[in-house]
């Protein structure tokens, strides 16, 4: 159980399961987080944005904030889920394209804890550049948590066939 107060971003991207969401920050909620949720901008066609905002009483965001906007309040933690491949890819690197992969790219060396639970193929989880991002995030100190126990890839083309299975709770018990 977490402390009272303490702040959840949940970084969504495009991917399948995106849709089911909700299920993740309801999980978090009942443990007693404040849930802010963070789309990169292609998720937002994935997700449903006014019934996350009712769910969590906050805006999704997606972009940078406008100069005069209100500040969120600093992460406590950060769970990526569903992770794409680019997006794992362009986190380890160090890239900050978007808003999302902005806040990874700081996470780990202000001590915010990162869980990244992927969503690829089996094709693109087994590819070297994929396989050297997943060892440079861990020495990092971010939990991947992809292996045999966590999420195992799926066969190429089969991504619809096991949205259902997307195992969201992994998340929210490394937190």
């Amino acid at each position: 159980m977490t402390e009272p107060g303490k702040v959840l971003y949940i970084i969504v991207c495009a991917a399948g399961p995106a849709s089911g969401v909700g299920k993740l920050v309801t999980m978090a909620q009942d443990d007693g987080w404040t849930v802010q949720v963070v789309a990169t901008p292609n998720a937002l066609d994935f997700i449903d944005v006014p019934a996350l905002e009712k769910q969590t009483g906050r805006p999704v965001r997606s972009q940078y904030r406008k100069p005069g906007e209100p500040k969120f309040p600093r992460a406590d933690a950060i769970i990526v889920a569903p992770a794409t491949y680019n997006t794992i890819n362009k986190f380890a690197q160090g890239i900050a394209d978007t808003y999302a992969l902005g806040l990874l790219a700081e996470a780990p060396r202000l001590g915010i804890p990162v869980v990244v639970l992927p969503f690829v193929n089996s094709a693109l989880a087994s590819r070297e550049p994929f396989r050297r991002s997943i060892e440079a995030l861990r020495a990092e100190g971010v939990h991947v948590l992809l292996g045999p126990g966590q999420f195992e890839p799926h066969a190429p083309s089969t991504g619809a066939e096991v949205i259902d299975r997307y195992p969201w709770h992994l998340a929210t018990a490394q937190i």
